[in-house]
């Protein structure tokens, strides 16, 4: 295993703000906070990254095609546990592996592709998540707009929310679960039951008003849909109704979106 991100007595180095920082340049410094970082080598599945960083609350795995299997860390917990949490989860690693061989190959943007991308979700983003925040009762600190292959949005313990612009390439419906589901995060940070109720409660309310659902339109679908919601809806609506699952709505459309992978 290779230990880094020490200095010469063994210490944590933290990367501050001002100073001379030329005393150790050969030193791995990431960002401001400190990283320490362990390699596991599984004899079969190749390289795990374990990674302890500052500020991280609990043991997180991950699996992708370009960056391989990284587990984060918080620093209380031992290179040992980790590495036994991994082996609970390796055939789930495995697994995962196996699929992403069999996945095509992600798209790569060019540079036109993208600037376009970025200038659409900086005109509609911001705006939308500006009004559904208003409209059910919900205030955040800030919004940043990103560009990455691993997630749709994030929301920070400081009430600042990140989306990916690729939600531009998504329905208009599903890009409002991406900011509802973010914009619960700012009541719970974690996926518990009180997050999912929360969720669950607010995306039927809001397909209901979106689609113009009413007592006098005896349940039809009364507003004008474009092109991309109208066949998302037409696959949304019967999975709904068909689902067993505890919170129907959400789980319908978490498993739709999946095949808007943002790295697709």
């Amino acid at each position: 295993m290779v230990d880094i991100c020490r200095d010469t007595e063994g210490k944590h180095i933290r990367q501050g703000t001002g100073g001379d920082r030329s005393c150790c340049p050969e030193r791995k410094i990431i960002s401001y906070l400190c990283i320490m970082e362990k390699v596991y080598a599984d004899p079969e599945l190749g390289k795990v990254l374990l990674r302890k960083r500052a500020g991280v609350k609990r043991v997180s795995l991950r699996v992708s095609r370009e960056k391989g299997i990284r587990m984060t860390l918080p620093f209380w917990v031992s290179y040992d546990q980790a590495i036994r949490f991994y082996i609970s989860r390796r055939q789930w690693v495995q697994d995962t592996l196996e699929k992403l061989k069999d996945a095509p190959v992600p798209k790569q943007l060019s540079k036109d592709e993208l600037k376009s991308l970025s200038h659409d979700a900086a005109a509609y983003l911001p705006e939308r998540l500006e009004f559904l925040a208003s409209q059910y009762g919900f205030t955040y600190s800030s919004l940043r707009l990103k560009f990455n292959r691993t997630n749709w949005g994030s929301c920070s313990t400081r009430k600042n929310i990140n989306l990916n612009i690729c939600l531009m390439n998504l329905p208009p419906l599903m890009r409002d679960y991406v900011m509802l589901h973010e914009l619960c995060h700012l009541h719970h940070p974690d996926h518990s039951e009180s997050f999912h109720a929360l969720l669950e409660n607010l995306l039927t309310r809001h397909i209901i008003q979106y689609l113009g659902i009413s007592e006098e339109s005896g349940g039809k679908i009364t507003s004008e849909l474009c092109n991309q919601d109208s066949a998302f809806v037409r696959e949304l609506i019967p999975m709904i109704r068909k689902s067993r699952a505890k919170f129907p709505t959400e789980h319908s459309i978490s498993t739709l979106i999946r095949k808007y992978r943002p790295d697709k």
